[in-house]
Protein backbone atom coordinates (compact mmCIF):
# COMPACT_ATOMS: atom_id res chain seq x y z
CA UNK A 1 0.00 0.00 0.00
CA UNK A 2 2.87 2.17 0.55
CA UNK A 3 4.46 1.71 -2.38
CA UNK A 4 1.29 2.23 -3.97
CA UNK A 5 1.28 5.57 -2.56
CA UNK A 6 4.67 6.36 -3.21
CA UNK A 7 3.77 6.10 -7.04
CA UNK A 8 0.66 7.76 -7.08
CA UNK A 9 2.20 11.09 -5.50
CA UNK A 10 5.06 10.84 -8.15
CA UNK A 11 2.88 10.36 -10.79
CA UNK A 12 0.99 14.10 -9.36
CA UNK A 13 4.27 15.36 -9.03
CA UNK A 14 5.85 14.12 -12.90
CA UNK A 15 2.45 15.64 -14.37
CA UNK A 16 2.76 19.10 -12.77
CA UNK A 17 6.13 21.07 -14.43
CA UNK A 18 8.50 22.57 -11.44
CA UNK A 19 8.01 25.95 -10.71
CA UNK A 20 11.65 26.91 -11.67
CA UNK A 21 10.38 25.56 -15.42
CA UNK A 22 13.32 27.31 -17.95
CA UNK A 23 11.91 26.09 -20.53
CA UNK A 24 8.35 27.00 -19.60
CA UNK A 25 9.47 30.76 -19.29
CA UNK A 26 11.48 30.43 -22.58
CA UNK A 27 8.13 29.70 -24.07
CA UNK A 28 5.95 32.81 -22.10
CA UNK A 29 8.52 35.42 -23.27
CA UNK A 30 8.79 33.96 -26.86
CA UNK A 31 5.18 34.23 -27.15
CA UNK A 32 4.77 37.58 -25.35
CA UNK A 33 7.82 39.22 -27.41
CA UNK A 34 4.95 38.34 -30.44
CA UNK A 35 2.49 39.63 -28.74
CA UNK A 36 1.29 42.48 -31.25
CA UNK A 37 1.40 40.62 -34.30
CA UNK A 38 -0.64 37.34 -33.17
CA UNK A 39 -3.22 40.07 -31.88
CA UNK A 40 -3.01 41.35 -35.36
CA UNK A 41 -4.12 38.43 -36.91
CA UNK A 42 -7.14 37.77 -34.54
CA UNK A 43 -8.42 40.82 -35.30
CA UNK A 44 -8.01 40.18 -38.83
CA UNK A 45 -9.84 37.79 -38.13
CA UNK A 46 -12.05 38.86 -36.07
CA UNK A 47 -12.57 41.82 -38.35
CA UNK A 48 -13.28 39.52 -41.04
CA UNK A 49 -15.53 37.10 -40.10
CA UNK A 50 -15.71 34.80 -42.98
CA UNK A 51 -18.26 31.70 -42.76
CA UNK A 52 -17.79 28.02 -42.78
CA UNK A 53 -15.98 27.01 -45.99
CA UNK A 54 -16.04 30.81 -46.80
CA UNK A 55 -12.50 31.50 -45.07
CA UNK A 56 -10.49 32.56 -47.87
CA UNK A 57 -8.69 35.86 -46.31
CA UNK A 58 -8.44 33.99 -42.70
CA UNK A 59 -7.07 30.84 -44.09
CA UNK A 60 -4.24 32.86 -46.44
CA UNK A 61 -3.07 35.02 -43.42
CA UNK A 62 -2.70 31.97 -41.40
CA UNK A 63 -0.87 30.23 -43.88
CA UNK A 64 0.88 33.10 -45.14
CA UNK A 65 2.01 33.58 -41.20
CA UNK A 66 3.24 29.97 -40.81
CA UNK A 67 4.90 30.22 -44.11
CA UNK A 68 7.44 32.72 -42.95
CA UNK A 69 8.28 31.19 -40.35
CA UNK A 70 9.49 27.80 -42.56
CA UNK A 71 7.01 25.76 -42.32
CA UNK A 72 5.74 23.77 -45.49
CA UNK A 73 1.95 24.11 -46.74
CA UNK A 74 -0.88 21.59 -48.08
CA UNK A 75 -3.72 23.84 -49.36
CA UNK A 76 -7.16 22.75 -50.15
CA UNK A 77 -6.83 19.21 -48.47
CA UNK A 78 -9.52 16.92 -48.40
CA UNK A 79 -11.48 18.53 -50.87
CA UNK A 80 -11.94 21.78 -49.11
CA UNK A 81 -10.58 24.91 -50.20
CA UNK A 82 -10.06 26.69 -46.91
CA UNK A 83 -8.34 23.75 -45.12
CA UNK A 84 -4.51 23.07 -45.23
CA UNK A 85 -1.58 21.41 -43.33
CA UNK A 86 1.70 23.16 -42.46
CA UNK A 87 4.14 21.00 -40.70
CA UNK A 88 7.34 21.76 -39.49
CA UNK A 89 10.25 19.48 -38.59
CA UNK A 90 11.34 16.09 -39.52
CA UNK A 91 11.00 12.31 -37.83
CA UNK A 92 8.48 11.38 -34.84
CA UNK A 93 6.69 12.10 -32.42
CA UNK A 94 4.51 14.17 -35.20
CA UNK A 95 2.17 16.20 -32.82
CA UNK A 96 -0.59 17.77 -34.40
CA UNK A 97 -2.40 21.16 -33.23
CA UNK A 98 -6.30 22.06 -34.12
CA UNK A 99 -6.80 25.56 -35.78
CA UNK A 100 -10.44 27.08 -36.22
CA UNK A 101 -11.47 30.32 -38.14
CA UNK A 102 -14.97 30.45 -38.91
CA UNK A 103 -17.75 33.07 -37.96
CA UNK A 104 -21.46 32.95 -37.22
CA UNK A 105 -23.92 34.48 -38.87
CA UNK A 106 -25.33 37.58 -37.98
CA UNK A 107 -23.53 38.31 -34.78
CA UNK A 108 -21.80 41.14 -36.08
CA UNK A 109 -20.61 43.33 -33.28
CA UNK A 110 -18.41 46.17 -31.79
CA UNK A 111 -15.76 45.43 -29.36
CA UNK A 112 -17.52 47.56 -26.90
CA UNK A 113 -19.68 46.17 -23.61
CA UNK A 114 -23.16 47.61 -25.43
CA UNK A 115 -24.79 45.49 -28.51
CA UNK A 116 -24.27 47.70 -31.59
CA UNK A 117 -23.10 45.59 -34.90
CA UNK A 118 -20.22 46.60 -36.13
CA UNK A 119 -22.17 45.83 -39.74
CA UNK A 120 -25.83 45.30 -39.28
CA UNK A 121 -26.93 41.94 -40.60
CA UNK A 122 -22.93 40.29 -40.91
CA UNK A 123 -21.21 37.22 -39.09
CA UNK A 124 -19.32 37.81 -36.00
CA UNK A 125 -16.57 35.87 -34.20
CA UNK A 126 -19.17 34.53 -31.32
CA UNK A 127 -17.76 31.36 -30.52
CA UNK A 128 -13.86 33.08 -30.92
CA UNK A 129 -12.69 31.16 -33.76
CA UNK A 130 -10.50 34.03 -34.93
CA UNK A 131 -8.50 33.38 -31.06
CA UNK A 132 -8.66 29.49 -32.09
CA UNK A 133 -6.67 30.15 -34.73
CA UNK A 134 -4.28 32.64 -34.05
CA UNK A 135 -3.61 31.12 -30.47
CA UNK A 136 -2.83 27.94 -32.28
CA UNK A 137 -0.99 29.01 -35.12
CA UNK A 138 1.36 31.31 -32.12
CA UNK A 139 1.73 27.88 -30.59
CA UNK A 140 2.80 25.70 -33.62
CA UNK A 141 5.33 28.62 -34.22
CA UNK A 142 6.95 28.44 -31.08
CA UNK A 143 7.28 24.84 -31.20
CA UNK A 144 9.03 25.29 -34.53
CA UNK A 145 11.42 28.23 -33.01
CA UNK A 146 12.13 25.66 -30.09
CA UNK A 147 12.83 22.63 -32.74
CA UNK A 148 15.24 24.84 -34.71
CA UNK A 149 16.74 25.86 -31.79
CA UNK A 150 17.76 22.95 -30.44
CA UNK A 151 18.16 20.53 -33.42
CA UNK A 152 15.83 18.48 -31.66
CA UNK A 153 13.67 15.07 -33.98
CA UNK A 154 9.92 15.96 -34.29
CA UNK A 155 7.33 17.11 -36.16
CA UNK A 156 4.71 20.02 -34.62
CA UNK A 157 1.67 20.50 -37.68
CA UNK A 158 -0.46 22.42 -38.02
CA UNK A 159 -4.18 21.55 -39.17
CA UNK A 160 -6.31 24.27 -40.59
CA UNK A 161 -9.94 23.02 -40.21
CA UNK A 162 -12.42 25.00 -41.75
CA UNK A 163 -16.33 25.54 -40.58
CA UNK A 164 -16.96 24.02 -37.34
CA UNK A 165 -20.08 25.97 -36.94
CA UNK A 166 -22.02 22.92 -38.54
CA UNK A 167 -20.08 21.83 -41.78
CA UNK A 168 -17.66 19.71 -39.88
CA UNK A 169 -14.61 20.43 -41.60
CA UNK A 170 -12.39 18.31 -39.45
CA UNK A 171 -14.48 15.10 -40.18
CA UNK A 172 -13.79 15.42 -43.57
CA UNK A 173 -9.95 15.78 -43.14
CA UNK A 174 -10.06 12.72 -40.35
CA UNK A 175 -12.01 10.66 -43.26
CA UNK A 176 -9.09 11.59 -45.74
CA UNK A 177 -6.66 9.99 -43.19
CA UNK A 178 -4.91 13.46 -42.63
CA UNK A 179 -4.16 12.28 -39.24
CA UNK A 180 -3.04 8.87 -40.29
CA UNK A 181 0.46 9.04 -39.27
CA UNK A 182 -0.36 11.50 -35.77
CA UNK A 183 0.89 10.18 -32.54
CA UNK A 184 -1.10 13.07 -30.85
CA UNK A 185 -3.48 15.91 -31.30
CA UNK A 186 -3.58 18.97 -29.05
CA UNK A 187 -6.95 22.06 -29.21
CA UNK A 188 -7.94 24.56 -27.16
CA UNK A 189 -11.13 26.65 -26.92
CA UNK A 190 -11.95 30.09 -26.27
CA UNK A 191 -14.28 30.13 -22.96
CA UNK A 192 -15.15 32.72 -20.22
CA UNK A 193 -12.94 29.98 -17.55
CA UNK A 194 -9.38 28.71 -17.47
CA UNK A 195 -10.02 24.55 -17.04
CA UNK A 196 -8.39 21.60 -18.59
CA UNK A 197 -10.17 18.25 -17.67
CA UNK A 198 -11.39 15.39 -19.20
CA UNK A 199 -14.82 17.25 -20.89
CA UNK A 200 -16.92 14.67 -23.44
CA UNK A 201 -19.27 16.42 -25.50
CA UNK A 202 -22.30 15.10 -27.14
CA UNK A 203 -22.12 13.83 -30.85
CA UNK A 204 -24.66 15.42 -33.22
CA UNK A 205 -26.23 14.79 -36.40
CA UNK A 206 -27.81 17.62 -38.68
CA UNK A 207 -30.01 17.53 -42.07
CA UNK A 208 -31.84 19.66 -44.25
CA UNK A 209 -35.59 17.68 -45.03
CA UNK A 210 -36.91 18.62 -47.50
CA UNK A 211 -41.14 18.52 -48.75
CA UNK A 212 -42.58 18.33 -52.03
CA UNK A 213 -46.37 18.58 -52.62
CA UNK A 214 -48.52 20.70 -55.19
CA UNK A 215 -49.53 23.75 -55.76
CA UNK A 216 -52.69 25.57 -55.89
CA UNK A 217 -54.79 28.16 -55.32
CA UNK A 218 -55.61 28.27 -51.11
CA UNK A 219 -58.95 29.59 -51.36
CA UNK A 220 -60.10 29.03 -54.99
CA UNK A 221 -58.97 25.33 -55.84
CA UNK A 222 -57.80 24.35 -51.84
CA UNK A 223 -58.72 20.49 -52.91
CA UNK A 224 -56.00 20.63 -55.64
CA UNK A 225 -53.67 21.39 -53.57
CA UNK A 226 -50.75 19.25 -51.36
CA UNK A 227 -48.99 21.40 -48.88
CA UNK A 228 -44.95 21.12 -48.43
CA UNK A 229 -45.49 23.12 -45.25
CA UNK A 230 -47.91 20.60 -43.87
CA UNK A 231 -45.76 18.09 -44.10
CA UNK A 232 -43.09 20.34 -42.52
CA UNK A 233 -45.44 20.97 -39.72
CA UNK A 234 -46.77 17.43 -39.32
CA UNK A 235 -43.42 16.53 -39.22
CA UNK A 236 -42.26 19.01 -36.32
CA UNK A 237 -45.32 17.60 -34.21
CA UNK A 238 -44.13 14.38 -34.41
CA UNK A 239 -40.51 15.44 -33.69
CA UNK A 240 -41.95 17.12 -30.63
CA UNK A 241 -43.64 14.77 -29.41
CA UNK A 242 -40.86 12.51 -29.44
CA UNK A 243 -38.72 14.69 -26.87
CA UNK A 244 -40.87 13.01 -24.47
CA UNK A 245 -39.29 9.60 -24.85
CA UNK A 246 -35.57 10.20 -25.47
CA UNK A 247 -32.67 9.99 -23.35
CA UNK A 248 -32.28 13.15 -20.87
CA UNK A 249 -29.02 14.70 -22.76
CA UNK A 250 -30.66 14.79 -25.91
CA UNK A 251 -31.38 17.72 -27.56
CA UNK A 252 -33.36 18.41 -30.66
CA UNK A 253 -33.34 21.92 -32.26
CA UNK A 254 -34.73 22.63 -35.51
CA UNK A 255 -35.50 26.18 -37.84
CA UNK A 256 -37.70 26.35 -41.13
CA UNK A 257 -36.03 27.57 -43.41
CA UNK A 258 -38.43 27.81 -46.14
CA UNK A 259 -42.17 27.37 -45.28
CA UNK A 260 -43.48 29.04 -48.91
CA UNK A 261 -43.49 32.59 -50.38
CA UNK A 262 -47.60 33.64 -49.77
CA UNK A 263 -50.05 32.45 -47.86
CA UNK A 264 -52.37 32.30 -51.23
CA UNK A 265 -50.66 29.75 -53.16
CA UNK A 266 -50.46 26.16 -51.14
CA UNK A 267 -46.52 25.88 -50.50
CA UNK A 268 -45.54 23.00 -53.19
CA UNK A 269 -42.22 23.10 -51.18
CA UNK A 270 -41.16 23.87 -47.77
CA UNK A 271 -37.60 22.78 -45.85
CA UNK A 272 -36.86 22.43 -42.11
CA UNK A 273 -33.35 21.62 -40.54
CA UNK A 274 -33.15 19.60 -37.56
CA UNK A 275 -30.20 18.49 -35.53
CA UNK A 276 -30.36 16.21 -33.01
CA UNK A 277 -27.26 15.90 -30.16
CA UNK A 278 -26.95 13.17 -27.94
CA UNK A 279 -24.25 11.52 -25.46
CA UNK A 280 -22.39 9.33 -28.08
CA UNK A 281 -22.73 7.88 -31.64
CA UNK A 282 -24.12 4.74 -30.50
CA UNK A 283 -27.56 6.23 -28.43
CA UNK A 284 -27.75 9.29 -31.51
CA UNK A 285 -28.25 6.87 -33.92
CA UNK A 286 -31.48 5.16 -32.62
CA UNK A 287 -32.58 8.59 -31.78
CA UNK A 288 -32.07 9.61 -35.45
CA UNK A 289 -33.78 6.62 -37.23
CA UNK A 290 -36.57 8.21 -35.38
CA UNK A 291 -36.91 11.50 -36.61
CA UNK A 292 -36.01 10.06 -40.09
CA UNK A 293 -39.31 7.90 -39.49
CA UNK A 294 -41.21 11.26 -38.58
CA UNK A 295 -40.37 12.58 -41.93
CA UNK A 296 -41.71 9.63 -44.10
CA UNK A 297 -45.01 9.52 -41.80
CA UNK A 298 -45.38 13.45 -42.42
CA UNK A 299 -44.83 12.99 -46.19
CA UNK A 300 -47.11 10.09 -46.14
CA UNK A 301 -50.10 11.54 -43.87
CA UNK A 302 -49.56 15.28 -45.74
CA UNK A 303 -49.71 13.32 -49.89
CA UNK A 304 -46.36 15.05 -49.96
CA UNK A 305 -42.90 13.47 -50.80
CA UNK A 306 -39.68 13.93 -48.59
CA UNK A 307 -35.72 13.76 -49.18
CA UNK A 308 -33.01 14.84 -46.92
CA UNK A 309 -29.50 16.10 -47.08
CA UNK A 310 -27.37 15.29 -44.40
CA UNK A 311 -25.38 18.09 -44.11
CA UNK A 312 -23.03 17.13 -40.90
CA UNK A 313 -22.66 15.05 -38.01
CA UNK A 314 -20.17 14.87 -35.19
CA UNK A 315 -18.66 12.23 -32.77
CA UNK A 316 -18.50 12.66 -28.84
CA UNK A 317 -14.98 13.73 -27.87
CA UNK A 318 -12.99 10.92 -25.95
CA UNK A 319 -11.23 12.09 -23.19
CA UNK A 320 -7.35 11.22 -22.55
CA UNK A 321 -6.29 11.83 -19.33
CA UNK A 322 -2.28 10.84 -19.73
CA UNK A 323 -2.62 14.32 -21.82
CA UNK A 324 -5.21 16.17 -19.94
CA UNK A 325 -2.85 15.86 -16.82
CA UNK A 326 -0.25 17.37 -18.61
CA UNK A 327 -2.01 20.39 -20.57
CA UNK A 328 -3.54 21.31 -17.03
CA UNK A 329 0.03 21.05 -15.25
CA UNK A 330 1.06 24.03 -17.57
CA UNK A 331 -2.18 25.99 -17.35
CA UNK A 332 -1.42 25.57 -13.91
CA UNK A 333 1.97 26.90 -14.15
CA UNK A 334 1.47 29.86 -16.54
CA UNK A 335 -2.04 31.13 -14.62
CA UNK A 336 -5.05 32.98 -15.84
CA UNK A 337 -5.76 35.93 -16.86
CA UNK A 338 -5.39 39.43 -15.07
CA UNK A 339 -7.31 42.11 -15.81
CA UNK A 340 -6.46 46.00 -15.82
CA UNK A 341 -8.43 48.47 -14.85
CA UNK A 342 -9.96 49.34 -18.14
CA UNK A 343 -10.69 45.57 -18.57
CA UNK A 344 -12.63 45.20 -15.18
CA UNK A 345 -14.91 48.61 -16.06
CA UNK A 346 -15.18 46.87 -19.17
CA UNK A 347 -16.23 43.26 -17.73
CA UNK A 348 -18.83 44.93 -15.24
CA UNK A 349 -20.59 46.85 -17.68
CA UNK A 350 -21.28 43.40 -20.17
CA UNK A 351 -22.06 41.33 -17.05
CA UNK A 352 -24.94 43.69 -16.58
CA UNK A 353 -26.33 42.82 -19.67
CA UNK A 354 -27.34 39.22 -19.31
CA UNK A 355 -30.35 38.61 -19.45
CA UNK A 356 -30.27 35.66 -16.48
CA UNK A 357 -28.91 36.97 -13.58
CA UNK A 358 -25.90 34.82 -11.96
CA UNK A 359 -26.84 33.35 -8.83
CA UNK A 360 -23.17 31.31 -8.35
CA UNK A 361 -20.34 33.34 -7.72
CA UNK A 362 -18.21 32.53 -10.93
CA UNK A 363 -14.76 32.13 -10.98
CA UNK A 364 -12.76 34.90 -12.03
CA UNK A 365 -10.94 35.18 -15.34
CA UNK A 366 -7.68 34.65 -12.83
CA UNK A 367 -8.38 31.42 -11.19
CA UNK A 368 -7.16 28.24 -12.68
CA UNK A 369 -10.13 25.85 -12.10
CA UNK A 370 -9.01 22.42 -10.20
CA UNK A 371 -8.23 19.11 -12.03
CA UNK A 372 -10.47 16.21 -12.16
CA UNK A 373 -9.48 12.98 -13.25
CA UNK A 374 -14.15 12.34 -13.67
CA UNK A 375 -15.39 12.35 -17.33
CA UNK A 376 -17.97 14.92 -17.18
CA UNK A 377 -20.10 15.52 -20.06
CA UNK A 378 -21.18 19.28 -21.46
CA UNK A 379 -23.71 19.83 -24.14
CA UNK A 380 -21.72 21.44 -26.82
CA UNK A 381 -21.07 19.59 -30.23
CA UNK A 382 -17.77 19.56 -31.96
CA UNK A 383 -15.80 17.88 -34.68
CA UNK A 384 -13.28 17.87 -32.90
CA UNK A 385 -14.62 14.46 -31.58
CA UNK A 386 -14.37 12.76 -34.95
CA UNK A 387 -10.69 13.90 -34.26
CA UNK A 388 -10.67 12.17 -30.53
CA UNK A 389 -11.40 8.77 -31.68
CA UNK A 390 -8.84 8.45 -34.18
CA UNK A 391 -5.69 9.94 -31.97
CA UNK A 392 -5.17 10.53 -29.06
CA UNK A 393 -6.67 14.41 -28.45
CA UNK A 394 -7.02 16.61 -25.45
CA UNK A 395 -7.79 20.10 -25.34
CA UNK A 396 -8.47 23.20 -22.87
CA UNK A 397 -10.50 26.33 -22.23
CA UNK A 398 -9.04 29.64 -21.37
CA UNK A 399 -10.37 32.80 -20.63
CA UNK A 400 -10.72 34.79 -23.44
CA UNK A 401 -14.85 36.33 -22.49
CA UNK A 402 -15.96 37.81 -19.13
CA UNK A 403 -16.71 34.79 -16.75
CA UNK A 404 -20.61 34.15 -17.43
CA UNK A 405 -20.53 34.82 -21.27
CA UNK A 406 -22.24 32.53 -23.52
CA UNK A 407 -20.79 31.04 -26.10
CA UNK A 408 -22.71 32.41 -29.71
CA UNK A 409 -23.44 35.76 -28.38
CA UNK A 410 -22.48 39.36 -28.81
CA UNK A 411 -20.94 39.55 -25.90
CA UNK A 412 -18.38 36.87 -26.56
CA UNK A 413 -17.30 38.88 -30.06
CA UNK A 414 -17.44 41.60 -28.33
CA UNK A 415 -15.00 40.52 -25.79
CA UNK A 416 -13.47 38.84 -28.42
CA UNK A 417 -12.36 41.98 -30.15
CA UNK A 418 -10.16 43.37 -27.70
CA UNK A 419 -7.50 43.16 -24.88
CA UNK A 420 -9.46 40.49 -22.74
CA UNK A 421 -9.74 37.74 -25.83
CA UNK A 422 -6.34 38.27 -26.75
CA UNK A 423 -4.99 37.80 -23.16
CA UNK A 424 -6.79 34.58 -23.05
CA UNK A 425 -5.34 33.42 -26.52
CA UNK A 426 -1.68 34.09 -25.65
CA UNK A 427 -2.40 32.13 -22.38
CA UNK A 428 -4.10 29.29 -24.60
CA UNK A 429 -0.95 29.68 -26.66
CA UNK A 430 1.38 28.98 -24.43
CA UNK A 431 0.40 25.95 -22.63
CA UNK A 432 -0.22 24.49 -26.28
CA UNK A 433 3.49 25.09 -27.08
CA UNK A 434 4.77 23.98 -23.69
CA UNK A 435 1.89 20.83 -23.81
CA UNK A 436 3.59 19.94 -27.26
CA UNK A 437 7.31 20.02 -26.69
CA UNK A 438 6.83 18.35 -23.86
CA UNK A 439 5.75 15.48 -26.04
CA UNK A 440 8.11 15.62 -27.94
CA UNK A 441 10.83 15.24 -25.26
CA UNK A 442 9.02 12.63 -23.72
CA UNK A 443 8.04 9.52 -25.68
CA UNK A 444 6.84 7.41 -22.85
CA UNK A 445 4.06 9.93 -22.13
CA UNK A 446 2.76 9.73 -25.62
CA UNK A 447 3.09 5.64 -25.69
CA UNK A 448 0.90 5.88 -22.53
CA UNK A 449 -1.81 8.21 -23.94
CA UNK A 450 -1.70 5.48 -26.51
CA UNK A 451 -2.48 2.86 -24.73
CA UNK A 452 -5.29 4.91 -23.18
CA UNK A 453 -6.57 5.79 -26.37
CA UNK A 454 -6.96 1.92 -27.37
CA UNK A 455 -8.42 1.07 -24.19
CA UNK A 456 -11.39 3.93 -23.89
CA UNK A 457 -12.14 3.22 -27.30
CA UNK A 458 -13.03 -0.64 -26.76
CA UNK A 459 -11.50 -3.80 -28.80
CA UNK A 460 -12.65 -3.81 -32.34
CA UNK A 461 -13.80 -0.14 -33.28
CA UNK A 462 -13.72 1.15 -36.45
CA UNK A 463 -13.88 4.83 -37.26
CA UNK A 464 -17.17 5.71 -39.21
CA UNK A 465 -18.00 9.11 -40.09
CA UNK A 466 -21.87 9.71 -39.09
CA UNK A 467 -22.19 11.91 -42.36
CA UNK A 468 -21.60 8.99 -44.71
CA UNK A 469 -19.85 9.50 -47.68
CA UNK A 470 -21.36 12.71 -48.62
CA UNK A 471 -19.32 15.39 -50.37
CA UNK A 472 -18.29 18.53 -48.05
CA UNK A 473 -21.29 21.23 -48.44
CA UNK A 474 -19.12 23.66 -49.57
CA UNK A 475 -22.00 25.88 -50.09
CA UNK A 476 -23.97 25.76 -46.98
CA UNK A 477 -23.11 29.54 -45.58
CA UNK A 478 -23.63 30.46 -49.58
CA UNK A 479 -26.18 33.64 -49.14
CA UNK A 480 -29.65 32.97 -49.35
CA UNK A 481 -31.51 33.94 -52.82
CA UNK A 482 -34.21 36.37 -53.36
Amino acid sequence: MKHQLMFLFLAIVLSVPARSDVLSEWVGSEIDEHEAEYSELAMDLWRWSELGYREVKSSRAMQQQLGSEGFEIERSVAGLPTAFVASYGQGEPIIGVLAEFDALPGLSQVAEPIRKARVEGAAGQACGHHLFGSGSTAAAITVAKWLKKNGKSGTIRLYGTPAEEGGSGKVYMVREGLFEDVDTVLHWHPADRNASGNATTLANKSAKFRFSGIASHASAAPEMGRSALDGVEAMNSMVNQLREHVPTDTRIHYVITDGGDVPNVVPAHAEVYYMVRSSDAGSLSPIWNRVEQAARGAAMGTGTEVNWEVIHGNHSTLPNRTLSEKTHGFLDYFGGVVYNEEEKKFSQTIQATYTSKLKTKLPDAATILPYSRKIFATPASTDVGDVSWYVPTTGLMTATWVPGTSPHSWQAVAAGGMSIGHKGMLLAAKVIARTAIDLIESPDTVARAKVEFEERRGEGFVYEPLLGDRDPPLDYRAPKSN
